[in-house]
C-alpha cells in the first residue's frame, strides 16, 4: 500500500472519532438539559405540594378553633339553661308556698320528676393518653326543643377526627356530623 494511502485512512479514522466524540458530548449536553429540565418541574410541583400542604394546615388549624368557639358557646348555654331551669324550680316552689292548697316538698318533687328526663348535660371532659389519646366531651343543651348534643374527638397518630350529633327530645339522632383531617403537627 501507498504511504499517502495510510495517511487518508488514519486522518479518516481520526475525523471519524472526533466527530463521535463531539456528537457523544452534544448528546450528554442534551439529556444533562433533559434532566435540569425535569428537575425544575419536580421543585415547582414540591413547591406547588407544600404550599397546598400549608394551606390545608391553616385551614385545618380554623376548622379546631371554630369547633372550640362552638363547644364553648354550647358549654355556655347549657349552663344558662341550667339556670333558668333551677330559677323555673325556685318560682314552682316559691307559688307552692304562697298557696295554701300546695305543698313545697310536692312541688319541687313534680318539678323534679318532670323535667328530671329533659334536664341538661353539664360539659365531660374525657382523657387523653399520649399520642393515641382520646377526648371526649358531652354538651346537653335544653330549650323549647330539648335537644342533646354530643361531641367527641379521637386523635391517633394516622388522623384526628371529629364527630358531633345531636338528639331530639325522644332520643333519635336529628344531625350526624363527622369530619376527618391528617395529624396537625403543634
Amino acid at each position: 500500500m501507498d504511504t499517502g494511502v495510510i495517511i487518508a485512512i488514519v486522518v479518516g479514522v481520526l475525523i471519524l472519532l472526533a466527530l463521535l466524540w463531539f456528537l457523544g458530548r452534544a448528546g450528554r449536553a442534551r439529556r444533562d438539559e433533559t434532566r435540569r429540565t425535569e428537575a425544575r418541574e419536580i421543585r415547582r410541583e414540591a413547591e406547588v405540594g407544600r404550599a397546598q400542604a400549608d394551606k390545608t394546615s391553616a385551614e385545618a388549624e380554623a376548622q379546631g378553633a371554630e369547633a372550640r368557639r362552638q363547644e364553648a358557646l354550647a358549654r355556655e348555654r347549657a349552663a344558662t339553661a341550667e339556670e333558668q331551669r333551677l330559677e323555673a324550680r325556685d318560682r314552682h316552689i316559691e307559688a307552692a308556698k304562697k298557696d295554701p292548697d300546695a305543698d313545697p316538698d310536692e312541688a319541687a318533687a313534680a318539678f323534679d320528676s318532670q323535667y328530671a328526663g329533659g334536664g341538661t348535660t353539664t360539659g365531660d371532659t374525657g382523657t387523653t393518653t399520649g399520642e393515641t389519646g382520646t377526648t371526649t366531651g358531652e354538651t346537653g343543651e335544653t330549650g323549647t326543643d330539648e335537644s342533646v348534643e354530643h361531641y367527641e374527638r379521637t386523635q391517633t397518630p394516622d388522623a384526628e377526627r371529629e364527630r358531633r350529633f345531636e338528639r331530639n327530645e325522644d332520643g333519635e339522632v336529628v344531625r350526624d356530623d363527622e369530619y376527618e383531617q391528617p395529624p396537625t403537627n403543634r
